[in-house]
């Protein structure tokens, strides 16, 4: 659906010359809904190192102990894709932290029936294994399942099960005060602190931190915990979603890693000074204070970065190209469908890794909420013609 019928022919749009009042407004668009790339860039690199120094921290102080795997960290959300449409001082910087089981343990996924979205809702069970035999069993270690009770609890620390746990579950909740409790004690130990003060932020399921220079200036991050499905770019998040506040064992599907890996794979394709994160931004810009998502409106771009060829996305072509956003994202709004991108989408490139049955499931309707409330729709497109 939704076939964006306002895209220029390419050659007319070679040969066509920007009228004076067409370069003024690109101009004056660019001027006034732009955030630098390289300074987004340049305040991230100081966030990955940030915690960089951070897991180093944590793999010296918890190396004797059975807590969660700490895995280097993935830059994730509109910041680190290099379009956040935040004013510069709202933005943060969202990192995801893999976790790996620690030694004598494994993480099963479970799908989570309970909710309306059982396909995007998993427990993560943790489970004791065998470590007596082996290619390279520990000499150091106890086994969790042959050793008698009364020697693990005399010679070994605790295992998961009984330190992040409800029940057999990992527990979003309890992994962010312990992640919480370690940056503070941590702080003064990385080279950061010389630069920055720091304040761990109130947050249930993640660690949310504000660090501030001498000359007032203040960097916001968070910190989201994550479980890689399988080897693929899917991964679940400890972070709920707005308005979602599922029970604490609970991990919902993120797409975040592989529309972070998207973005970049457009950059290195897209010719030199490409609109589209500007055009992504502009329109975020537009949308603000609507009912309309800005999850909705990256989708929206993200198919149309697999439409229309990466070479018209020039400079040159910027009020052309946020036309077509818009009216592809109203078109949607009439026909009330709108498919999520990483779900049976023949177009995926190659880099990004999906699991198997992403592929050949049907496409997810991110309008569904419209097809199943004609009022819902009504009010939708009219506040879209409004702006």
């Amino acid at each position: 659906i939704c076939e964006v019928d306002n895209i220029r022919d390419s050659e007319s749009e070679e040969s066509e010359e920007e009228s004076p009042a067409e370069m003024n407004m690109i101009w004056i668009f660019s001027r006034r809904f732009q955030l630098s790339v390289p300074k987004l860039a340049s305040r991230r690199r100081v966030v990955q190192e940030l915690l960089s120094d951070l897991l180093q921290v944590s793999q010296s102080l918890f190396s004797e102990s059975f807590f969660p795997v700490l895995e280097p960290v993935i830059g994730v959300g509109s910041a680190c894709e290099g379009w956040s449409p935040h004013k510069e001082e709202d933005v943060v910087y969202c990192m995801f932290v893999p976790l790996k089981p620690p030694p004598g343990h494994i993480f099963h996924l479970e799908p989570d029936t309970v909710g309306e979205m059982p396909q995007t809702r998993m427990r993560v069970r943790v489970e004791l294994v065998c470590t007596c035999s082996g290619e390279k069993p520990d000499q150091n270690m106890l086994c969790f399942l042959h050793h008698p009770e009364e020697e693990l609890k005399r010679n070994q620390v605790t295992s998961l099960l009984h330190t992040l746990c409800t029940g057999p579950y990992l527990d979003g909740e309890k992994i962010a005060l312990w992640f919480q409790t370690f940056v503070i004690s941590a702080w003064p130990v990385v080279p950061q602190s010389r630069h920055y003060s720091m304040k761990v932020l109130p947050s249930c399921r993640s660690c949310k931190m504000k660090l501030m220079k001498a000359s007032g200036r203040s960097l916001f991050v968070e910190t989201v915990f994550s479980i890689q499905q399988g080897d693929s770019d899917i991964f679940l998040s400890s972070q709920p979603a707005e308005a979602q506040f599922p029970p604490s064992t609970t991990w919902l599907e993120s797409y975040a890693v592989a529309e972070a890996k998207f973005f970049k794979h457009v950059a290195m394709q897209a010719p030199p000074r490409s609109c589209h994160l500007k055009c992504l931004r502009l329109c975020a810009r537009l949308l603000e204070g609507s009912g309309l998502s800005i999850y909705a409106l990256k989708t929206t771009v993200m198919h149309l970065l697999t439409l229309i060829p990466l070479s018209e996305w020039q400079h040159r072509y910027f009020l052309m190209r946020v036309d077509d956003i818009m009216h592809y994202l109203r078109c949607c709004l009439e026909e009330k469908c709108l498919k999520h991108f990483f779900f049976g989408n023949e177009d995926m490139p190659e880099e990004i890794s999906l699991p198997p049955d992403f592929q050949e499931a049907q496409p997810l309707n991110l309008f569904q909420h419209l097809a199943q409330d004609p009022t819902a729709q009504t009010e939708a497109l009219k506040e879209f013609d409004e702006l």
